[in-house]
């Protein structure tokens, strides 16, 4: 069947993504820092502050420091750039054909104007000092570091944060709840639940220190990174010191050994530790699922959403975490491509890179998506202590481990009949379901000292957890 007589979409605004259409509102944030009008505003904001820089150095001769009437004006072009703005951008570009170049136009036209608004300046005669010395790549790596910079610390970091805060408090609030372990699927020595959830807390705490440290790097070199051009065209300047200025004005970190393009090793390795984030939130997600399918969470509908199975009345389906999978996978696919492919470029320069880096907002949205079905999902969470207790007073074959071990430590203690532990502990327990009479029992015919034996008479499945307590609470 062809859809030949139906509506066009194609002629309609309906978006083909997902995240520009059905999560639109979870992820709008980023619009303000990796969508290509916001790439514009940064590419106007690079230019404005490179022009007022030169001016403001006395680099240029003829070209004498702005008025601060002249420096508002200039800025404001940044500040006010909006819908109308991002409209023009688009048709001087159609003529262009050329996206940096656009920004260059649109700026010299603003001077022109400027009289219009400033009484007595001169802006109009300094057209040709607007994208002086620069090359494309100096602009958009400087643009690209302040976005990518904005995105992570004002949108995306933000939501980590409080998630990690979020498993703080659930970890605190299931510090002393135990919970059978399940290592390889299987029963196993008991930790607690507030335990296991203090684990993501600080592994995400790693990557987020690890994600404050970036260094969001750039420079302006000009065409290969040599300031050829620069130095021919006044040789009394210093450029790599006012190139390092510049930069740092910015609020980036200079790189001053360059080709023609900033080499995105920063933005490489930024990437990782955002996809290696992912993955444990990933780890975090079907950690939840399975201890959901295993009872020992209830979802509320409040969190989940009201409705679970489209046929099964029943059913509170995952749906939270099983999103934030799915996402996951999605960013970190895109994050893992971006730090493989943007450390290479062929010889000074090839444009891979432009097409790459296009995707940035792409693969930050979807984690910033799962972050937020996360954070849902974790709200929507009961802890089912009861079921959890059920579990622990049905495998009483997990304290095994535990009269193992007294075995061996008594037993190098000079206390008689302690051979082969581990193969007598393995006979009572593995393929048995060993209740409370039965370990009892077996404890008592060992013949351990009195203390050793009290000890492991008063063990319990619930209370066997070692330091799990205080572990989850961050004590140790």
């Amino acid at each position: 069947m062809r859809f030949d007589n139906c509506f066009d979409f194609a002629k309609s605004d309906i978006a083909l993504g997902p995240l520009d259409g059905r999560y639109r509102s979870q992820v709008a944030a980023l619009t303000n820092y990796l969508s290509e009008p916001a790439l514009n505003r940064a590419r106007l904001l690079v230019e404005v502050e490179w022009l007022i820089f030169l001016a403001e150095n006395q680099i240029l001769t003829g070209v004498t420091p702005f008025n601060e009437d002249e420096k508002r004006y200039l800025r404001e072009l940044v500040a006010s750039f909006g819908s109308e703005e991002v409209s023009e951008l688009k048709r001087i570009e159609a003529e262009t054909r050329h996206d940096v170049k656009a920004v260059e136009y649109f700026l010299q036209e603003r001077l022109r104007r400027a009289g219009e608004q400033i009484a007595n300046t001169d802006l109009p005669r300094y057209l040709a000092a607007v994208h002086i010395f620069c090359t494309s790549e100096d602009i958009n790596n400087l643009s690209y570091g302040i976005c990518i910079k904005g995105a992570v610390s004002d949108v995306w970091l933000p939501q980590l944060l409080s998630l990690v805060e979020q498993l703080d408090e659930l970890a605190g609030s299931a510090a002393d709840v135990p919970m059978l372990a399940h290592t390889h699927g299987q029963p196993a020595t008991p930790v607690t639940l507030g335990k296991e959830i203090a684990v993501f807390a600080h592994r995400l705490r790693r990557q987020i220190r690890r994600i404050e440290n970036t260094e969001y790097l750039g420079k302006i070199n000009g065409a290969t990174g040599t300031w050829a051009a620069h130095q021919v065209g006044i040789p009394s300047a210093n450029w790599p010191l006012l190139a390092k200025a510049f930069v740092e004005h910015l609020g980036l970190q200079w790189n001053p050994l360059t080709t023609q393009i900033e080499s995105h090793d920063w933005q490489s390795e930024l990437y990782s530790d955002i996809s290696r984030a992912n993955r444990i939130m990933h780890n975090l997600a079907t950690d939840c699922w399975s201890y959901i399918s295993m009872g020992y969470f209830h979802q509320n509908l409040a969190g989940q959403g009201s409705t679970g199975s489209s046929t099964m009345p029943h059913k509170v389906n995952p749906i939270r975490f099983e999103n934030a999978e799915a996402n996951l996978e999605i960013s970190s696919a895109l994050l893992e491509t971006l730090s493989a492919t943007l450390v290479t470029s062929r010889l000074q320069r090839d444009l891979t890179d432009s097409s790459t880096q296009r995707n940035i907002g792409v693969a930050i949205g979807h984690s910033l998506l799962a972050l937020n079905n996360l954070a849902g999902g974790l709200r929507g969470l009961d802890v089912a202590d009861q079921v959890m207790k059920r579990d622990l007073d049905q495998n009483w074959e997990v304290l095994g481990e535990a009269v193992q071990q007294v075995m061996r430590v008594e037993g190098l203690a000079g206390t008689a009949g302690m051979d082969n532990p581990y193969e007598r502990l393995k006979e009572l327990t593995r393929d048995n379901r060993v209740d409370e009479a039965t370990m009892r029992d077996f404890v008592v015919s060992l013949g351990l000292s009195e203390d050793a034996q009290a000890r492991l008479l008063a063990l319990r499945p619930d209370n066997y957890i070692g330091y799990a307590s205080e572990l989850a609470v961050g004590n140790i």
